[in-house]
């Protein structure tokens, strides 16, 4: 697959191979693009955003109509290739191109929602007589940099928000799994000016980096780890950032929750995508009361999961994107082992395959729950109260979202109103999303907010127009 510069596709002499985690291999290449590339891009962006702005709200919106209806008919097509890039299991790469279709019919709405108001400057001192108002104006390019997890999902949250916003858009698709993002993009591209929408393949080092300090780039919206992260925030200079960046997702089950229903939820949370997902249940907190009970149920829900090919509909667990992710979780696993947890279930590397694992005897000073485990482990916490759960689940750099398990509205309210993350959901996992809500976390987890409205917003500056009237 090319890249996408100016409404051209460009190709280059040196290629990287995309690499089915599955089985290992070649689903395409992609070429190498450097900070030239990149150069060149936004040089297409600034001059296409001009005739962007021309365009009606209507027009904008009617565009990304089409390209719903598009990639709406093409979703399956793409779920199959994201599949084959990522190892993602086909049920899941489904689900993912749903939300994608919704998504982008979001931002189509949305671009037609774009209002000011009216400002009463006669509240100030010497404002009488003043009639004035807020327009909202494109901030101009987007450099869109995004992951490999939710490649087609992501990348559209940031996309298309910019087009609704009538911006231009640069977007650095994941080296391990670029294809379906970069075929997403072709779809919005094909309905706007060239330039509008432009794709650079490449390293973070070249390509992304040139995004971060060129000062041809109004906007930098991130999704990624946290030292990359703050590696933006560092070199970006005055343009807006928005950081979507890790996780260390807590499940908190209180003494009166519904252990059936936790311990689904529970391992939905932890396994979803072999559970490399920013808001993954990281961490399960028990309430001693209950954790046996609990903990023998989960185990058997573990074991139940099917392992194996991702193109298979039957299929639970997919292999990690690569074998150096699946050697990191096995570290993580015997290193907990080694500082005293127990393996209930689990534990076994079988090349980019690891297993669902079960990890009991926990204590919260563990590397295995203070680092974010990018993958299908489930350590479990026993606490004693809501008291010690709350603690323990702020115990963390991070804050990006929390599942509460309880059956007293007392003490759900307490979990929502004191735990310190983005999202907290009572009596539902922290994996759970939808397109349209304010996503992003506290803490480490990053800053500003996604979901198509808040992102429109953040994808525009406002300017004040003020009449004297005197």
């Amino acid at each position: 697959m090319k890249m996408l510069i100016n409404g051209k596709f460009e190709d280059r002499e040196e290629v990287f191979d995309i690499i089915n985690p599955y089985n290992n291999e070649i689903v395409d290449t992609v070429p190498v693009g450097n900070r030239e590339d990149a150069k060149l891009a936004i040089v297409a962006a600034n001059k296409a955003k001009k005739e962007l702005t021309t365009w009606s709200s209507r027009k904008v919106s009617e565009g990304l109509y089409s390209a719903y209806e598009v990639l709406k008919s093409e979703q399956k097509k793409i779920a199959k290739l994201l599949t084959a890039e990522s190892g993602k299991p086909i049920k899941d790469s489904l689900v993912e191109m749903a939300r994608s279709v919704d998504t982008l019919k979001f931002a189509a709405e949305e671009s037609k929602r774009i209002y000011g108001e009216t400002v009463p400057l006669d509240a100030g001192i010497n404002g009488k007589g003043f009639f004035a108002f807020t327009q909202k104006i494109p901030l101009g390019v987007v450099g869109a940099i995004t992951p490999f997890n939710y490649p087609v999902n992501l990348s559209l949250h940031k996309l298309a928000p910019a087009v609704a916003a009538k911006n231009a858009v640069i977007m650095k698709p994941p080296l391990q799994a670029p294809l379906a993002a970069m075929k997403m993009a072709e779809i919005i591209a094909s309905e706007f000016p060239d330039g509008v929408v432009n794709t650079v393949t490449g390293s973070g080092r070249e390509v992304g980096d040139e995004l971060v300090v060129n000062e041809n780039i109004n906007k930098i919206s991130f999704t990624g780890g946290v030292a990359t992260g703050l590696s933006i925030t560092s070199r970006a200079g005055m343009k807006k950032v928005t950081l979507e960046l890790g996780g260390n997702d807590p499940l908190v089950v209180l003494e009166d929750a519904n252990i059936e229903k936790a311990v689904s939820a529970g391992v939905l949370g932890s396994y979803l995508f072999s559970g490399q997902v920013c808001m993954a249940v990281k961490r399960i907190i028990v309430d001693e009361k209950i954790a046996d009970e609990f903990t023998d149920l989960f185990v058997k829900e573990t074991e139940k999961l099917k392992i194996g090919d991702p193109m298979n509909p039957k299929t639970d667990i997919g292999p990690l994107i690569d074998e150096d992710a699946a050697k990191m979780i096995e570290q993580s696993v015997v290193g907990a082992c080694n500082e005293g947890a127990e393996l209930l279930t689990g534990g076994n590397r079988d090349g980019n395959f690891f297993q669902p694992t079960v990890l009991d005897n926990i204590s919260p000073d563990m590397e295995v729950v203070v680092n974010e485990t990018f993958g299908p482990v489930s350590p479990i916490i026993k606490v004693n109260g809501v008291e010690e759960a709350i603690a323990i689940a702020n115990n963390t750099e991070f804050g990006l979202q929390a599942g509460v398990f309880t059956e007293s509205i007392r003490n759900g309210l307490k979990c929502a109103n004191e735990i310190e993350a983005g999202s907290v959901f009572i009596n539902k996992q922290s994996t759970f999303r939808t397109d349209n809500m304010p996503f992003g976390g506290f803490k480490m987890s990053g800053m500003g907010k996604e979901g198509v409205k808040y992102a429109v917003e953040d994808m525009t500056k406002t300017k004040l127009i003020g009449l004297n009237l005197r």
